[in-house]
């Protein structure tokens, strides 16, 4: 399996292919520029242990057509929708997964949801019902994805229109060894989003005692 990242050179995205090639699945790094994010996928590879999968460095349109399937948007809110738009001819058959949480500007404690809703519901509403889009990913530390040596530290949500398209989502998710949760339609990514900003103000305040924090869905003891 082929997976591509859009926006797959910021910290998110770095994280996301470190822990997909070393689970053996392969990555097609996508970024605005090709040659960067060639020779960042060539930086992630000296990382990875030896039998782990490919990534390679592409140019945005070129890694949407490299993936088999799936494609992860993890690029800036402010990139979000002309991005999508950019893709949308080279979605056809394909899932996209939508990271993206709408950050208010300036203020990343804080959301600015979009008009829809979310930018999972934005995403759905650009593409169309024709391509399924799947929140996930949301609240997960980028530090936390980046550092091979830690053990991702939260449940994932996983929310979508497409129940097929949210199982396919949380089968590849779950290959990043956490434990993932459905979480319902894409209306349910206005709370899942949401959790993000509260977790950044957790994680820098001064008053609490540790950062990259992430969230659990918890059963209970009796």
């Amino acid at each position: 399996m082929k997976i591509a990242i859009i926006g797959g050179t910021g910290p998110q995205g770095q994280g996301l292919a470190l822990r997909f090639a070393r689970a053996g699945i392969e990555v097609a790094l996508g970024s605005r520029d090709a040659e960067r994010s060639a020779g960042i996928a060539a930086e992630l590879m000296q990382k990875l242990p030896e039998g782990s999968a490919e990534i390679s460095g592409l140019g945005n349109i070129e890694a949407t057509q490299a993936a088999d399937q799936m494609v992860i948007c993890a690029v800036p809110w402010s990139a979000h929708n002309a991005t999508l738009t950019t893709l949308k001819p080279h979605l056809a058959d394909k899932i996209l997964v939508d990271i993206v949480v709408p950050l208010a500007e300036g203020d990343p404690k804080k959301v600015d949801m979009p008009p829809e809703g979310s930018a999972t519901e934005a995403a759905q509403a650009l593409l169309g019902d024709e391509i399924p889009v799947v929140g996930a990913l949301h609240n997960v530390s980028a530090t936390t994805l980046n550092n091979l040596d830690w053990d991702i530290n939260c449940d994932i949500l996983i929310c979508g229109n497409s129940l097929p398209a949210r199982k396919q989502v949380m089968e590849l998710v779950g290959a990043l060894d956490v434990q993932t949760y459905n979480a319902g339609d894409a209306q349910s990514a206005r709370c899942i989003e949401a959790i993000t900003p509260i977790l950044i103000r957790q994680n820098i305040s001064k008053a609490v005692p540790f950062t990259h924090a992430g969230i659990r869905i918890c059963a209970p003891d009796h």
